[in-house]
């Protein structure tokens, strides 16, 4: 069916929502955006679907949320009764349409026959994850569009450890979500009778209260947060989104007292009305935080996105004003203390590792190196970390330590299988009061770490690719990486090129060996003075990034060789 006829097939259906009807009519003569919403169906990525609310299979709406969802059914469908029986968990975040989509999700469950546990209100993401575990479900559904724009909503699907669903069952659900095409065929249960047949469950307080137990372990040295907990005066912000609630309750129940939210940014708003990126990778997310921090001399500033898995910080410089942290070296700060703590409290295991995304710095792998801790790198995707618990549990192998991507996500303990920006809002105060006890603040503490390990500079840099012709741009400069492969980036030479879709590795003296990950589009290159530059499109964006991470004694330099390789990139994708 061409994009036009599944256009009028929305448009004539009479029974079509109100709302998307009247945006159909207000899109009628714009040939672009009526092709744009409906040219292709969304597509699950690596963390599941996401995309601009609004009519039509390329939008998220009532219709394709009941399509993923009756995907997720359907497969569920095949499990053994007892399996499928145990349900699926659902909670939803601030946006536009979240708690409606949260409840057509298990509208369709229930018309299956699979029971629903679905909070009460907005809840985080990593509280989602705990719940699956908690409540011992099969599967879970977040509603989120994470720290993307007001404009976009977005689906996520975990599996039964609480981690995103891993890719061999998001693939058989796919398949499963293609074969539902009738948006509008699908069934939703009435949830009245859902919940007098038991197959609809609200639920809230005593998840929270589940979950802050958990979160309470989090401290390592109650005594050095007795001390400080009092004085390090924090300010947070929850960006408009889930963290308010969960962050408050647990930075109290550590014993951190003196912090203040950001009144403008506390409450829920999908409108995300003081910010145009509600995502503390970015600097303007920080705006209203500095004004409080510089009217109560706050130590520190911490922002955490809509659904409270990211998380971002600012600290107090003696000048007064604020320095902006990255994901790398928040995720070196938090693992250097955990270590050192976890050694001087005698509880760092043999056995212990840490693992990061094949995209982050390699600063927490010289800091893990020192304390005989392992490294484990895994593809982009929270999920491949959770994985790798996963492994540890079952195994025996290794204890884990701490898990991090460069793009602001961590975790510290695994009670919940996907970056947590409440554990981390804890763990952050604790790193911060240690420093504070000597006198320090957290950049001081990075400057201290620089100095011991050698100065790492990265960078992250997104092209996005809007339209329909985006994805094939893409696709595009991915094949020019390949076909038209750089010999070297700002006269430093490529010593070995991975290529993680066919899974080789090989050496610039052709040399090759095997690459022991999942297949995926992504490809790493070694730069001969230890540098490296990796290229991958977005799983769930219409963007390609470049990573870029240097080295060197001087942070001038390593800072200088990351400018140079950002132009030299920058230039190859041009041509």
């Amino acid at each position: 069916m061409s994009w036009e006829e599944t256009y009028n097939s929305w448009k004539d259906y009479p029974k079509l929502d109100a709302e998307l009807k009247k945006e159909l009519e207000a899109i009628k003569d714009d040939s672009e955006k009526k092709e744009e919403a409906f040219y292709a169906p969304m597509e699950f990525g690596t963390a599941g679907m996401r995309g601009i609310i609004g009519a039509g299979i390329n939008r998220m709406n009532i219709y394709t949320v009941r399509q993923a969802t009756e995907g997720l059914a359907r497969f569920m469908d095949t499990l053994d009764p007892a399996v499928k029986k145990r349900g699926v968990a659902i909670s939803f975040d601030s946006r536009h349409h979240s708690e409606d989509f949260a409840h057509q999700a298990a509208g369709v469950l229930g018309a299956h026959g699979i029971p629903s546990f679905v909070f009460e209100s907005l809840r985080p993401t990593p509280e989602l994850s705990f719940t699956v575990r908690h409540l011992n479900t099969y599967a879970g559904i977040m509603i989120t569009a994470s720290h993307n724009p007001k404009q976009y909503n977005g689906y996520k699907i975990y599996g039964e450890d609480g981690g995103q669903m891993p890719p061999k069952e998001s693939d058989l659900i796919t398949d499963y979500v293609r074969q539902a095409a009738d948006l509008f065929a699908i069934k939703v249960a009435n949830e009245q009778q859902l919940k007098s047949q038991g197959l609809l469950k609200i639920i809230g307080d005593d998840v929270d209260q589940a979950y802050l137990a958990e979160v309470d372990q989090i401290t390592i040295n109650r005594s050095l947060v007795k001390e400080e907990g009092k004085t390090l005066k924090l300010i947070f912000t929850p960006l408009h989104g889930t963290g308010a609630m969960l962050g408050e309750k647990a930075l109290k129940q550590a014993g951190f007292t003196n912090f203040t939210m950001v009144k403008e940014q506390a409450t829920a708003d999908p409108e995300f009305s003081t910010v145009v990126k509600p995502n503390p990778e970015f600097p303007e997310a920080f705006d209203l935080a500095i004004k409080h921090g510089k009217e109560e001399d706050a130590d520190l500033l911490i922002a955490v996105d809509p659904d409270a898995d990211r998380l971002g910080v600012a600290v107090r410089q003696p000048s007064g004003e604020y320095q902006l942290l990255t994901g790398n070296q928040i995720a070196a700060l938090m693992l250097n203390y955990i270590l050192k703590a976890r050694k001087a409290a005698g509880s760092l295991p043999e056995n212990a590792a840490a693992v990061k995304s094949i995209v982050s710095s390699e600063f927490a792998t010289a800091i893990a190196r020192q304390y005989h801790v392992k490294m484990i790198n895994v593809l982009t995707g929270f999920k491949f970390i959770a994985e790798q618990i996963k492994h540890f549990e079952e195994t025996g192998s290794q204890t884990f330590m701490f898990g991090f991507e460069e793009s602001y996500g961590y975790l510290i303990r695994p009670f919940v299988r996907d970056k947590d920006a409440i554990q981390s809002l804890v763990m952050l105060a604790e790193v911060a009061a240690d420093y504070k006890r000597r006198q320090m603040n957290l950049y001081d503490g990075l400057q201290e770490l620089f100095e011991k390990y050698g100065y790492y500079a990265e960078k992250t840099i997104p092209l996005t690719f809007d339209g329909i012709d985006g994805p094939e741009k893409i696709s595009r400069l991915m094949t020019k990486f390949r076909e038209a492969a750089p010999t070297e980036f700002a006269a430093i030479k490529i010593t070995a090129t991975a290529d993680f879709q066919t899974a080789i590795k090989k050496t610039a003296a052709g040399e090759i060996s095997k690459i022991d990950l999942p297949k995926s589009n992504v490809l790493k290159y070694y730069l001969a003075d230890g540098s490296w530059i990796a290229v991958r499109p977005s799983g769930t964006e219409p963007k390609i990034k470049f990573y870029i991470g240097t080295q060197a004694d001087k942070q001038a330099e390593a800072v200088a060789k990351r400018t140079a390789f950002e132009k030299a990139l920058q230039q190859f994708a041009a041509e």
